[in-house]
């Protein structure tokens, strides 16, 4: 789905998945956050509130989710694969649960919760596996929730920037990004029938917050160190003529899909 595309010699999806663990504490320095706006279009879409539900928040990473998940009344369960993550996630949430798994094979018994919840997440996943162990976990009328924080491509230094990762790697971001947020991709198999959304909203960062954030990515952390630190460094002259203050207002589009259990 809308993720940073992989380097030209393609490390594996597992090397990539993989490569958070040692970057755990920048991931979540930097990372962008979520709006209260897709809160309020996942439970539009589900038909019922995250206040009181059960939610399973899954690949929730440094809990970025999964506390925003806690702040609207959910009682959530993080479920993270990652060593270095889970243990960024208990330094900085120490009163929220979390259990070693993935999406692949949830650590859960049937029928266990009203939402299970993907931020950024459902891509690392197997859909032939992780489909059914969503469906297996949900209670019936339960739904499942997927989200990615996109660019938004129609501003133009956003659109611009992207283009020169896209050469850095190879790769057409703007087709990248338009072909993952077919909605029939999350699930090849049919078995779910996704509704659709998209949140627009922004944040103001610093240069080197909005970098540090780039460099975040699965793409950019198996990038040698010194190929990766040049790419960055151009990149911040290239923003310091749109933004000569410092400060980045980074805009994005979340992409949701909310499907029910029958």
């Amino acid at each position: 789905m809308i993720t940073t595309p992989p380097p030209a010699s393609t490390p594996s999806s597992t090397d990539r998945a993989h490569s958070f663990n040692s970057a755990a504490a920048q991931y979540a320095a930097n990372r962008p956050s979520y709006p209260p706006a897709l809160f309020d279009a996942v439970e539009e879409l589900a038909g019922r509130s995250l206040s009181g539900a059960r939610v399973v928040d899954v690949g929730a990473g440094t809990g970025i989710a999964t506390a925003l998940l806690h702040d609207r009344g959910a009682d959530v369960l993080a479920v993270e694969p990652g060593e270095g993550m889970a243990a960024e996630f208990r330094r900085g949430l120490p009163h929220l649960p979390i259990v070693r798994g993935n999406g692949n094979a949830l650590p859960l018994a049937d029928a266990h919760a009203d939402f299970v919840t993907y931020a950024q997440a459902w891509h690392w996943t197997d859909t032939a596996r992780s489909v059914p162990e969503a469906l297996r976990v949900l209670r019936p009328g339960g739904a499942l929730a997927l989200w990615w924080n996109g660019d938004a491509l129609d501003v133009e230094w956003v659109a611009e920037a992207a283009a020169r990762i896209g050469g850095f790697f190879g790769v057409d971001m703007i087709a990248k990004q338009r072909d993952g947020s077919r909605p029939e991709l999350a699930d090849p198999s049919g078995r779910l029938r996704f509704s659709r959304r998209v949140v627009r909203w922004s944040r103001r960062v610093t240069i080197d917050t909005h970098l540090a954030n780039i460099g975040s990515h699965s793409a950019f952390l198996l990038t040698p160190a010194d190929r990766r630190t040049a790419f960055l460094e151009q990149e911040r002259a290239h923003l310091l003529k749109v933004f000569p203050d410092g400060i980045v207002e980074e805009t994005y589009d979340v992409l949701l899909l909310v499907a029910t259990k029958p």
